[in-house]
């Protein structure tokens, strides 16, 4: 059963890759994913451990191109 608070959705691809979302993570459960490349030329951001989400939005909040969505639970 899962555990997580909230549930991280990207538009993978308009996805920039620039690692903001996984910087503002308080839990770490963010990363760019090594094996997918965008339609951009970028590694795009997933989650890495989704059952771990506290739904706290710190990374739709800090994304710059509105790539996250959080939906809380």
């Amino acid at each position: 059963m899962s555990t997580a608070r909230g549930k991280v959705t990207f538009k993978e691809d308009i996805c920039k890759g620039c690692g903001l979302c996984n910087a503002a993570c308080p839990v770490g459960i963010l990363g760019l994913n090594p094996d997918s490349i965008n339609i951009k030329g970028y590694h795009p951001a997933y989650v890495v451990e989704p059952d771990k989400c506290t739904g706290c939005t710190n990374c739709a909040v800090t994304c710059p191109d509105l790539v996250i969505t959080v939906e809380r639970r």
